[in-house]
């Protein structure tokens, strides 16, 4: 089994908006913002060279969203270049909760979303501990 890698920096992840992401007005849709941030927290688990294919099939887990707040400040348009990034807030036993930002290219934020994901058993789909080599390398990163 493989076990995640240590990740010392802040994580960002660079995001285009589509046409695709937008509305008729060209603002970015509400829902968007959500795909945007799931993106960047699976290339926050890659960074520790984890895939989420791998921590099912390896690992026998799944990190599903059980929920979140999310906060819009300012929209973005299509076209514009923006950066979420991802920070992990608190760790429990079998969760996680992330602060996440969705930020303008000159640093202006677009919207703020806190997402608690529980870790579970990708068979039964029930609560499972999160490894404690997954927690360990997370809290370096935290610490760190």
């Amino acid at each position: 089994m493989n076990t995640p890698q240590q990740v010392t920096t802040a994580f960002q992840w660079p995001i285009r908006v589509y046409y695709e992401d937008t509305d008729a007005g060209g603002v970015v849709y509400h829902a968007a913002y959500l795909r945007f941030m799931e993106r960047a927290r699976t290339e926050w688990l890659r960074a520790f060279g984890l895939e989420q294919d791998q921590i099912r099939d390896e690992w026998g887990l799944l990190f599903v969203v059980r929920q979140l707040a999310i906060h819009f400040v300012q929209p973005a348009r299509f076209n514009e270049e923006l950066r979420v990034t991802v920070a992990v807030a608190h760790t429990k036993a079998a969760s996680l909760e992330f602060e996440q930002t969705v930020l303008r290219a000159n640093g202006g934020v677009c919207c703020q979303a806190r997402v608690n994901i529980a870790c579970v058993n990708a068979q039964s789909l029930r609560p499972q501990r999160i490894p404690s080599a997954f927690l360990d390398a997370w809290s370096t990163r935290i610490d760190g």
